[in-house]
């Protein structure tokens, strides 16, 4: 139980970094904005071009920070949907407009009259708003839509069947939990208050403690959950939209910019210098490697303040230098509030965000990033290198790796973002081995079926940075900030694009094939290329892979092809060759001919069938000859279901191929 709770947090904390995202266009125009006109936010008459412009920019900037909390619903909503759909955006969308309405102050006295003299609950109401209830609108729209997007009604009401009933059942939800809210809410709101006060009430010493819990919290996706107390409006406090908002410590009960000022030490040099250390104790022949993967870690923390690069590469392994890692936080964002060092920041702690919050009213003594940055890069160097060595603890990059041969490709030798996913899926055990792909910023989350089929010196070969277990079936890849394009490439190959889990040939039904002489051999050419040719599997309008309305497809991240609008309900073989791959769905085939590999997937999406309307005519590893019959498909079942019918023709090693050619009519 404790380990499921800890994955969702995980998940939640990735689906939060989604409309966390925003804030760096927030502070790029806001920072930009006030430069030009000052008085937008310090008052003043606010005349000129200049200024005018100053002007549009700080309101576009605020237009994203006043909504945090209704980006936080939607975000959400899509990050734990499982196929990241709009449809959990619009449910959860629907949450948080029936909360917040429902739970507003004047809702709620009409409600119950009483609390018109209850001054706590009447705060706590108008703090409704806020980015806690739209972490829970977020999480009602995401279940609705994971839970009842397959819905089947009635045929009287078959008009909300599917993906449109998870809007009513959202609201249904939504509903309940303000009846529970409005008792509850005005409890949850007090203890904020009262874990703000006490550590708003201990000053500088607030401020260390604050920033030891944040990162000591990181590796569980926790440190989010003060990251709402301290830096939004959750509870009255909200330093980074204070901070942004143009006003000063004059505004507010605490120093404004004592929660996020201190990171900046810490993240613009202490990272970098750890990460120095590291490097200088890594063993000379190894120590390519190791700047490999420490140095990139070390310039993004510099630049923009994402430190999970570096962090997650020894976290797991070295704990207890972690421990003392996020110590030196706490230290270091002590120090800067007692030497009056306020900085803000709308994404993170790197340069960027420091050079854009300097010129805002909140902003003092910029320049003392220069003597505390000098002094976390001395005493981050020398904690590391000391406790590495004292300690024997392993560097990234230093551990000792069996070598693995290469192997086979999956589906050609892909490649994105310097990890090869073929090979990643081996390490990880196969399809069948992954229940669950999800990413954050830097790390691939996944839940694990088998450990024991984890090959870790094979995920690293594959180009992974680093590797985690977190309780039974959890693990965790460090890839960096490509992990999305690498996550998506991971999903395809092991869901259905070019690799989808499939049944052994033992396990399915056989089928008896038509005899060689019944075939009706096609003859355009869809595919020319060195190795043979690719006759036109489908009968129907052919058209340019640019054309799918699929972005695996028509992005060419399974190879080049061509799509085709089919007039028939047969694909047949298109060359001579050998069946290498069967969908457990039958929506898609995969075959094999002088190193071509090719796929022919019937319909967009058209997994979610789960094989309805599809019916396989061979078996993997039969030999086939051009023309014969390989699967059926009902077209009119594929558009009742409300997908594409269109038939993508992809060869997914055209990489390895020479002179390919994808012809169309």
């Amino acid at each position: 139980m404790r380990v499921k709770v800890m994955q969702y947090l995980q998940r939640l904390g990735k689906a939060i970094m989604l409309p966390v995202a925003c804030l760096p266009l927030c502070g790029l125009l806001m920072g930009i904005g006030y430069m030009l006109c000052p008085a937008t936010m310090q008052g003043g008459e606010v005349t000129g071009v200049v200024k005018v412009i100053g002007l549009f920019m700080v309101k576009a900037g605020g237009a994203i920070i006043d909504h945090i909390a209704l980006l936080f619903a939607v975000g959400i909503g899509v990050g734990l949907a499982k196929e990241n759909d709009g449809t959990a955006a619009l449910a959860s969308l629907v949450s948080w407009l029936m909360i917040t309405s429902l739970l507003n102050p004047d809702n709620a006295v009409k409600l119950m009259p009483s609390l018109a003299s209850d001054q706590t609950a009447l705060l706590a109401f108008s703090k409704i708003e806020n980015p806690c209830i739209g972490i829970i609108a977020g999480n009602i729209g995401a279940f609705c839509y994971n839970r009842f997007k397959d819905t089947k009604l009635p045929e009287w009401l078959g008009f909300f069947s599917g993906k449109r009933s998870t809007v009513i059942v959202s609201g249904i939800i939504s509903s309940v939990t303000a009846a529970l809210l409005f008792l509850v809410w005005p409890m949850f709101f007090g203890g904020l208050v009262s874990l703000g006060k006490a550590i708003s009430s201990m000053g500088s010493l607030g401020a260390g403690i604050y920033a030891f819990l944040n990162r000591l919290l990181l590796p569980f996706g926790l440190h989010h959950a003060l990251n709402n107390v301290f830096w939004f409006d959750t509870i009255g406090m909200g330093d980074l939209t204070h901070y942004w908002a143009g006003e000063t410590s004059a505004d507010v009960s605490w120093p404004l910019g004592i929660y996020m000022s201190g990171f900046f030490p810490s993240m613009m040099f202490g990272v970098p210098a750890a990460s120095l250390a590291m490097i200088h104790c890594t063993p000379k022949e190894k120590r390519k490697r190791s700047m490999s993967i420490l140095l990139s870690g070390a310039i993004c923390s510099f630049v923009c303040g994402v430190t999970e690069p570096f962090e997650f590469a020894f976290m797991f392994a070295a704990p207890e230098l972690y421990v003392v890692y996020a110590l030196l936080y706490g230290i270091f964002a002590f120090l800067a509030a007692i030497f009056g060092f306020r900085a803000g920041f709308a994404f993170s702690g790197g340069v960027t965000d420091l050079v854009f919050s300097s010129s805002l009213p909140a902003a003092e003594n910029t320049w003392m990033i220069l003597p505390l940055g000098a002094a976390a890069f001395i005493v981050f160097y020398l904690v590391f290198r000391v406790m590495i060595t004292v300690f024997k603890i392993k560097t990234p990059g230093s551990d000792d790796e069996e070598t693995v041969s290469a192997g086979p490709s999956l589906a050609g030798s892909l490649v994105v973002a310097g990890v090869d996913i073929a090979r990643l899926l081996r390490g990880l055990g196969g399809s069948t081995n992954l229940t669950l792909i999800d990413n954050c910023i830097t790390r691939l989350r996944l839940e694990i079926a088998d450990m024991e089929n984890i090959t870790e010196s094979e995920i690293k070969a594959a180009g992974a940075k680093g590797i985690m277990k977190i309780g039974k079936n959890g693990l965790q890849v460090v890839i960096g900030l490509n992990v999305q394009s690498v996550a998506d490439a991971l999903k395809a190959a092991a869901k259905g694009s070019s690799a989808e889990e499939t049944t052994s040939a033992e396990a399915r039904p056989k089928t008896d094939s038509k005899p060689a002489e019944e075939f009706e051999l096609p003859s355009a050419e869809v595919i020319r290329c060195d190795a043979g040719t690719v006759l036109q599997p489908v009968r129907g309008r052919v058209i340019p892979m640019e054309e799918i309305p699929d972005d695996t497809f028509n992005s060419g991240i399974l190879g080049m092809g061509v799509g085709i609008c089919p007039e028939d309900d047969t694909a047949v073989a298109p060359f001579d060759g050998t069946v290498i791959n069967i969908t457990d769905t039958q929506h898609a085939i995969a075959l094999e001919a002088n190193g071509m590999e090719l796929l022919i997937h019937v319909g967009i999406d058209t997994v979610k069938m789960n094989g309805e309307g599809f019916t396989c005519l061979v078996n993997e590893g039969d030999t086939v000859q051009a023309g014969q019959p390989l699967l059926r498909f009902s077209r009119e079942a594929i558009r009742n279901a409300g997908y594409s019918d269109i038939v993508a023709v992809m060869l997914t090693n055209s990489d390895d191929i020479e002179d390919v050619q994808c012809l169309t009519k």
